[in-house]
């Protein structure tokens, strides 16, 4: 257990140590146990809405995630991400709630958020990224019976039934957007039990909204632009997320022009294998899903990208076909140089960016948009600390 003279230590041996706390256990190189205090995940989670919007601190961490791709009235583009860590320094005494704290100064949370603007047209990727504490009102995730609100600083997100509100302000961009919810969300796996190994525990609760409409407004470079698209939102919670020995995933999210949606969740094992509980999701236009198996995915990297910050080799184009719907698709990035570091908060390098999908399907063309996460990398996630 961390003891709290952690938070008086010098600012960027403080961040590089909240870094490697919050990788230790999204990542978990030493897996949970039974006997370590947090709940864990070996079966359908039954999400309920909107309660389960909202924190779930009986389990080690958690994340809210968004991403979109937007345009102005000019056609010019945009991706965007915002995302929230809650990371547990140690299991509630209460697994329905956390304890209230003797002082407003004490905390047994720590939140981090990761925010990034890619502007498309101008070639430029742009990022920021925060910590606190969960203290003194400077972050945390608070509910009421119908509103969910997610905050770091001055960024948040506000999710109330049919409307998810992001705001976020930085040196270099700010965004405002309002996302609408197109489909119900989204439970993957079996009723939300996202397999992430092959032991029951190493799992999550994972959730999506797969098709949010996004209005609102951004500035970079002094220019606020009004703009308009479509965004997806991520929310999973776990104490044991990963098996040993795997050195990173690839993370697909695609939206296609009929409406239908696609996730797919791919796990790289150190031996350049596959593990078998990688899966994915298809969303229908109705909201209705079929799990998608591993062995009805086909992925191929086409083409590669070296970066020069960290040297790290990342794939930015893809073949990826869906057997079992007769799909093949060419992935490709919309910028190649979309890679996220980030020293001053989880300390993680790793690949978030915007793409474009063309493709078939039988006799029929399909198209798309979507974003695609890359992680492992720049170093593998099994790697001693």
């Amino acid at each position: 257990m961390i003891s709290k003279r952690m938070f008086i230590k010098p600012p960027h041996q403080r961040h590089r140590l909240l870094g490697i706390i919050l990788l230790a256990m999204l990542i978990t190189v030493c897996p949970a146990t039974a006997g370590d205090g947090y709940e864990e995940i070996t079966g359908p989670c039954h999400l309920a809405f909107p309660k389960d919007h909202g924190p779930h601190p009986a389990y080690r961490t958690e994340w809210w995630y968004y991403t979109g791709n937007l345009t102005d009235a000019h056609g010019h583009r945009f991706g965007f991400q915002l995302t929230f860590f809650r990371s547990a320094l140690k299991p509630p005494t209460n697994r329905d709630k956390w304890p209230k704290p003797a002082s407003d100064w004490r905390t047994d949370q720590i939140y981090l958020a990761h925010a990034a603007l890619t502007d498309i047209d101008c070639g430029r990727h742009l990022q920021a990224e925060q910590t606190a504490r969960a203290a003194l009102s400077l972050a945390g995730a608070d509910q009421t019976d119908s509103t969910t609100t997610i905050h770091l600083n001055t960024w948040q997100a506000i999710i109330k039934p049919g409307n998810h509100h992001l705001s976020a302000n930085t040196a270099d961009f700010s965004f405002d957007l309002n996302l609408a919810p197109a489909k119900p969300p989204v439970a993957h796996g079996d009723c939300g039990y996202s397999r992430k190994g092959q032991s029951p525990e190493q799992s999550s609760c994972y959730y999506s909204f797969t098709r949010l409409e996004a209005t609102g407004h951004l500035t970079v470079a002094d220019k606020r632009y009004t703009v308009q698209g479509t965004a997806w939102m991520d929310h999973e919670f776990s104490s044991a997320p990963l098996a040993p020995g795997i050195a990173g995933w690839d993370w697909f999210s695609i939206q296609l022009d009929d409406q239908r949606d696609v996730m797919l969740y791919l796990m790289r094992q150190t031996d350049g294998t596959m593990n078998p509980a990688s899966s994915g999701t298809i969303v229908l236009p109705s909201g209705r899903t079929r799990h998608l198996k591993l062995d009805e995915l086909q992925i191929k990297p086409l083409a590669y990208w070296t970066s020069p910050n960290s040297g790290a080799r990342y794939p930015v184009k893809w073949r990826v076909s869906i057997t079992c719907l007769a799909m093949d698709l060419t992935i490709e990035a919309n910028l190649e140089n979309q890679e996220m570091r980030t020293p001053q908060s989880t300390d993680v390098i790793y690949w978030e960016g915007s793409v474009k999908a063309k493709g078939t399907q039988g006799d029929a063309t399909v198209s798309g948009a979507g974003y695609v996460e890359l992680t492992g990398y720049a170093k593998p996630f099994d790697a001693p600390m």
